[in-house]
């Protein structure tokens, strides 16, 4: 019997989440104070599984044991120590990415899927040696070529996925110099996921710099997309006085804008459409903002933790 790709967010803010731990602005003090209009967000995950019993994570945030206490799907099930949990895939080196990987160091056995470039970063940093070889395998994923999920027993998942590169930057702690940030990555850096089941396609993106025509063409038809919604405005950081970045330069598209996120998916016809990875400084955060009314007219959702994605 075909494989029902079941997707839940598990976390859907960007890095520092929602609140930011140091944050005193307005939209990070309601949620703190339980506005209903700012419900909190952990940071960017996505649990995907093509039974419901068993499944693999995308990207390991650094909320990612607050994750799996608050989503009873992820919790053991079997015997003294289990978990449901049979991989993890990264799209990225970045601390909100990796950093949740360290959870994981109680000797369970599951994969961890990644780019070369991403894989020889977790080489090249002894502490996530922490996660025994004997039971925690490491498959490097050749991008663009698509490959079956398979359990730790061996047995297939039912879910193809494929990794592609998308425009981005190298992880923030691994930049040198002063080049440019898109200049500064290698292959591998920043990808996406696909993820393909019954004929249905999902696409998981939390990272872009920018729209290109064959990211285009891999989106047009899909059924679902969480695509990277980090800032409304690319000078956002820098106009409220968060920090001197753009989100150009931090290697993120602007929602908003005639070259943003909301422009460039006019033309592609895809399914569901949602922002997830949304940084605490973006109004679309609020349920009651001018700009949450303006996606709706787009026709985009706004990803929250525990939001049911599956085609």
């Amino acid at each position: 019997m075909a494989a029902a790709m079941k997707a839940v967010v598990l976390g859907a803010a960007a890095g520092g989440g929602f609140p930011q731990w140091n944050s005193n602005a307005e939209a990070c003090r309601r949620a703190r104070a339980g506005d209903r209009g700012a419900a909190p967000r952990t940071q960017a995950s996505l649990a995907i599984s093509g039974d419901g019993r068993r499944w693999f994570v995308i990207n390991a945030s650094p909320d990612l044991r607050q994750q799996i206490e608050a989503r009873s799907f992820l919790h053991p099930h079997q015997g003294l120590r289990s978990s449901p949990i049979e991989g993890m895939l990264l799209t990225g080196a970045d601390v909100d990415a990796i950093a949740g990987l360290l959870h994981l160091r109680e000797r369970q056995a599951f994969t961890i899927y990644g780019s070369a470039r991403v894989l020889g970063v977790l080489k090249d940093n002894p502490i996530f040696g922490v996660l025994a070889a004997d039971c925690v395998r490491r498959e490097t994923v050749s991008l663009d070529r698509a490959f079956a999920l398979r359990h730790v027993d061996g047995s297939d998942s039912g879910l193809e996925v494929e990794l592609f590169d998308v425009p981005g930057k190298v992880a923030l702690y691994l930049e040198t110099g002063d080049a440019p940030a898109e200049l500064a990555g290698r292959p591998g850096d920043t990808v996406g996921v696909e993820v393909r089941a019954n004929g249905h396609r999902l696409l998981y993106i939390p990272g872009c710099a920018r729209m290109t025509e064959p990211l285009k063409r891999r989106l047009a038809g899909a059924s679902v997309v969480l695509f990277d919604g980090t800032l409304w405005q690319d000078d956002e950081m820098i106009r409220l006085g968060l920090g001197p970045k753009t989100g150009q330069r931090m290697g993120h598209m602007s929602v908003s804008g005639s070259d943003g996120t909301i422009a460039a998916f006019r033309d592609v016809a895809v399914g569901r459409k949602i922002l997830v990875h949304i940084n605490n400084s973006n109004p679309i955060l609020l349920d009651d903002s001018p700009e949450r009314r303006i996606l709706k007219e787009e026709g985009w959702e706004v990803a929250y933790d525990g939001m049911e994605v599956s085609p």
